[in-house]
């Protein structure tokens, strides 16, 4: 099946009872036992199977290529789960621009108890340098989070397969319609579902996609039961939802995205855009072997710096400033201040989640925003 028919399908399960089309919110913590005790039905208990978070996992795997999915109540979740999953003294390396919430969970939480470094992995010299005896997995983030850095997936799964090291691949920007990490060659692709997979920025959720059912995805899926950061029914039902028209949705993000950064490098007030879909972008070329489409987040920073960042921010009027992305609507955020001290993030830079209201609108919008 083509990705806009998997979308709507391989979600759903009609009610054999109610004949119903859309499969209902089974809202249950636990299951019958039969008289000779076991679990016909297959369902145990909540925090280890519902029926809506099969279908929700059943679909975001076939979305991805995977071999199976494991969801959880938040991307901060999957992403420590992965995290956990890893023998005491592992030694990760991660991109320089990473996601602030995982960084500051290896920095603050897994320090002592893993070994991590910050490294441009774009540079197959550096990564190289940095790779241990104990070094058991690469974290790639493509396109990067806020600078949309673009990391050639192919390449580094070449060298990680050189030294037995797993390679997962955060993939929320991109998301399952822009770039398919796993048939890249990558072990595992986590999404936070809060973003573009629920797409209404109303519920949170995460999620980690397995390339194979192997001994790290025992391990992945023994963290989510007995750990229990899991999604609730209604969380799932609505996330599955969303997913009917991701495929969509997606489109229209990545057609208002080039639009706009199109106009915004063209403006005489802006220093540079990063945005993989324009061929100023150092890695565009990178880009556009490995994705289908260009994504929907772009970054731009100002030539009069950081007051006169903060000045366009306060002056638009569609794009909401708020954190987040992923939602219908525009969001733009000024990335450096929410990342804290330690930021790599320029401090004239804006992130922008481009929404789907008409692009006229948001060029206008940002139009008199910047004069």
């Amino acid at each position: 099946m083509k990705i806009e028919t998997t979308a709507i399908h391989a979600g759903n399960h009609s009610d054999e009872n109610t004949g119903a089309v859309i499969q209902p919110i089974t809202l249950s913590t636990t299951y019958l036992r039969g008289e000779d005790g076991l679990y016909q039905s297959g369902y145990i208990y909540s925090r280890a199977g519902n029926p809506n978070r099969t279908q929700l996992e059943n679909v975001l795997a076939k979305l991805e290529h995977g071999a199976d999915a494991a969801a959880f109540s938040s991307g901060n979740a999957a992403g420590m789960s992965a995290f956990q999953s890893l023998k005491t003294g592992t030694h990760v390396i991660c991109p320089d621009d990473m996601y602030h919430g995982l960084r500051n969970q290896l920095k603050h939480i897994f320090s002592g108890i893993l070994e991590f470094d910050f490294v441009d992995v774009n540079d197959e010299n550096v990564l190289g340098e940095y790779i241990k005896p104990n070094t058991g997995l690469i974290w790639i983030e493509t396109p990067s989070n806020p600078l949309l850095k673009i990391t050639d997936i192919k390449k580094v799964v070449a060298i990680a397969r050189q030294h037995q090291i797993k390679v997962l691949v955060d993939n929320t920007f991109a998301t399952p319609i822009c770039q398919h990490p796993l048939v890249l060659g990558a072990d595992m692709v986590m999404h936070s579902s809060t973003k573009y997979i629920g797409g209404h920025s109303d519920l949170m959720g995460g999620v980690l996609v397995s390339a194979a059912k192997d001994e790290w995805w025992t391990k992945i899926r023994q963290i989510q039961e007995l750990g229990g950061a899991i999604p609730s029914p209604a969380d799932c039902y609505y996330l599955t939802r969303s997913i009917k028209t991701l495929p969509y949705r997606v489109k229209g993000h990545v057609h208002n995205a080039l639009l706009l950064a199109d106009f915004l490098e063209k403006h005489e007030k802006i220093e540079t855009v990063l945005y993989p879909g324009l061929k100023s972008h150092p890695q565009h070329e990178i880009a556009n072997g490995q994705m289908a489409y260009f994504g929907g987040m772009l970054s731009f920073c100002l030539k009069a710096g950081e007051a006169e960042a903060r000045k366009v921010i306060n002056k638009l009027q569609l794009f909401a400033q708020a954190t987040s992305l992923g939602g219908v609507e525009s969001l733009i955020e000024h990335r450096a201040s929410v990342e804290g001290p330690d930021t790599i993030t320029p401090q004239n830079l804006l992130r922008v989640s481009v929404g789907l209201e008409h692009i006229d609108d948001l060029i206008a919008d940002m139009e008199q925003a910047l004069s």
